[in-house]
């Protein structure tokens, strides 16, 4: 009667021992997939802010050539933020900056070239000082 206690406890704590390792197995899964759904979730999200982004490029360029001043550096600023926070799209909006600077040179009166184009040119400035 005692070997048939002991080999029953021994029975059931296996059978503890083989649940706890599926349930193991089953929470792994869980974590891998919630794991996965969260790295896409963000991959996601990251595309969504580079299209978001692409097309306040897209507006701040259009809005360079505008005949308003505030609309001209408007776009200046946007770029000028668009660099800070995507370095990758830093020197494509720092060559369009100064190809804008280049083309816009000699239309402007005046010893002192207008707000925009000095704001360029800090602009310019300070992302070559901090190359």
């Amino acid at each position: 009667m005692a070997d048939l206690v002991v080999y029953s406890e021994i029975i059931r704590n296996l059978g503890l021992v083989i649940v706890a390792g599926f349930g193991l197995y089953l929470a792994w899964r869980r974590v891998t997939a919630s794991t996965r759904q969260a790295g896409a979730t963000l991959q996601q999200a990251e595309l969504a802010r580079r299209g978001h982004v692409a097309e306040l490029f897209n507006r701040a360029v259009g809005q360079l050539t505008d005949v308003k001043l505030e609309v001209r550096l408007g776009a200046i600023y946007t770029l000028r933020q668009i660099a800070s926070d995507f370095p990758d799209l830093a020197e494509p909006t720092f060559e369009l900056l100064s190809t804008y600077l280049r083309e816009s040179v000699g239309k402007y009166e005046g010893d002192e070239p207008p707000v925009d184009v000095r704001e360029i040119m800090n602009t310019l400035r300070d992302y070559l000082v901090l190359k």
